[in-house]
């Protein structure tokens, strides 16, 4: 566990601080006079269709890595693995699949998004390098978390990714980019251009290898191999949609503007979800080979310990952003539009902590060998998330997809809850997981009704202050996690406090 709660540390604080530039990023994208919403939509636009090209694409290569690399590992010297040379060669066939299906499916996107949404006409084929470059990298993240390089991956994903989007509007707005058509095609080469050193590293470090030689390990799974790849495609495939299926319907019934509002709420709330990331990467080699020595104790301590750690904090965050949010609109400078989204983050941000507080339901069940559930939940999610969401947004704009995604990711997860427990008797939730609400409820009614008549930046920071030393020292006081007394441990011996 120490293993796996210190590469969560670092890979949260790298995420947060990812985030942190994001949210600069955002506050560019949002300010008034730099760009207008519907170009700050067509940005959140291009992430999802580059999140559907890599679900399509990769073919469930990811899975497949999660699954068998322990097999292949432990059967063959790193020059006789050949998992990582499939599972890039069949991405790049899916992916030249996906751009052959794009080009001849235009004509349906122009009829679909053409009235509401000219812009992603106009950059249409600008989508498959993002595509690419996002199908690539997770192939290539896939496979250096289970070298325990996940601090790594989330660098380049959450900071290095972001890094090269704040470059680039810095170089719009002091016009060295000269339009917003060459910043467009510009930030389509933002996820190649992590994938590219991705690449570089795990090559000139010697952690990958090639061969086209079909190891022993290959020919004796294959059969379990295809069979994960069809199943888990599809559940990937399903979940994947759910994710950005908002993002398209708001796009295509209300337009790209209305896709930016939307989208500066959806990347607020993904803030609360920010330290997800860095707890599935740490996990998920651990969860694995727990699967494999079946040490059913380990698998139980990992998820009630992720449950707990991931509700505490996204609890926590996102009390932070919501109570703060319209305040910040308005001090910040941001578009008076943008306040449209206060609902809206409300709702996603109350689906983030519960899609959260579920622990890592998800990869518990993709690295068993009941991953074929995946394949049955997925499509439960589906078959609520997409008819809930074409038709709350018809009924209520906005904030329709965000009901949507409330309804649907709960009972999502309340499914895998009880299958986990049912087969298992693995369950994520202890009284510390009702301790922590009630202190983070009581947090915010304290914060709320102390502060509520003041406005502006003062009124952030002591609302904000306020929050952090209640909920922080309850946390604290109450010891509800087992993993603080060690992070507090560990700080003060690093800081030489005795």
């Amino acid at each position: 566990m120490s293993d796996i709660r210190r590469q969560s540390i670092i890979s949260s604080a790298v995420i947060y601080f990812g985030f942190a530039i994001g949210l600069l990023n955002t506050y560019l994208f949002t300010k008034q006079g730099l760009f207008t919403e519907e170009q700050y939509g067509l940005t959140g636009i291009f992430i999802a269709i580059a999140i559907m090209m890599s679900a399509l694409a990769g073919m469930a290569m990811p899975s497949f890595i999660f699954k068998f690399y322990p097999y292949y590992n432990d059967n063959l010297p790193p020059k006789k693995n050949d998992m990582i040379t499939w599972a890039l060669l069949i991405s790049v066939i899916g992916f030249i699949l996906v751009l052959i299906a794009g080009i001849a499916l235009k004509h349906l996107v122009v009829r679909k998004f053409g009235g509401n949404s000219q812009l992603m006409i106009t950059y249409y084929y600008w989508l498959f390098p993002m595509g690419f470059g996002l199908t690539i990298y997770t192939v290539l993240e896939a496979y250096a978390w289970n070298l325990h390089k996940s601090v790594l991956t989330n660098f380049l994903r959450e900071v290095q990714w972001r890094l090269f989007t704040t470059v680039f509007i810095v170089l719009f707005v002091m016009n060295v980019i000269k339009d917003y058509s060459l910043f467009i095609k510009c930030f389509a080469f933002t996820y190649p251009g992590i994938a590219i050193i991705l690449f570089i590293y795990l090559v000139a470090t010697g952690k990958i290898h090639f061969t086209f030689s079909v190891s022993k390990v290959t020919r004796r799974f294959f059969r379990k191999i295809l069979a994960l790849c069809l199943y888990v495609y599809s559940g990937t495939f399903i979940f994947t949609l759910s994710q950005v299926f908002d993002t398209f319907v708001i796009a295509s019934l209300k337009g790209l503007d209305k896709a930016g509002i939307y989208t500066l709420a959806a990347v607020m709330s993904s803030v609360v979800q920010a330290p997800q990331r860095g707890v599935v990467a740490a996990s998920i080699a651990h969860l694995s080979k727990g699967w494999k020595d079946k040490n059913i104790p380990l698998l139980q301590r990992i998820y009630q310990r992720s449950s707990l750690n991931l509700l505490i904090f996204s609890c926590g965050i996102f009390i932070l952003i919501w109570m703060n949010f319209a305040d910040g609109v308005k001090t910040f400078g941001l578009k008076p539009d943008y306040l449209e989204a206060v609902d809206v983050l409300f709702l996603l941000g109350l689906a983030r902590i519960i899609d959260m507080g579920t622990g890592v339901n998800a990869q518990l069940i993709a690295t068993s060998n009941y991953w074929r559930f995946e394949l049955f939940s997925g499509l439960i999610l589906l078959s609520l998330m997409l008819p809930l969401t074409y038709f709350l947004t018809k009924e209520y704009g906005i904030t329709g997809p965000a009901f949507a995604n409330i309804i649907s990711i709960s009972i999502y997860n309340l499914i895998r809850i009880i299958f986990l427990w049912v087969k298992f008797k693995l369950f994520p939730f202890t009284l510390s997981s009702i301790y922590t609400l009630l202190l983070a409820a009581a947090g915010f009614c304290i914060c709320y009704f102390t502060l509520h008549n003041m406005q502006g930046l003062p009124a952030i920071i002591l609302r904000s202050l306020l929050f952090i030393i209640f909920y922080a020292g309850g946390i604290f006081y109450f010891n509800l996690s087992p993993d603080v007394k060690p992070v507090l441990e560990t700080v003060k011996k690093r800081l030489k406090i005795k």
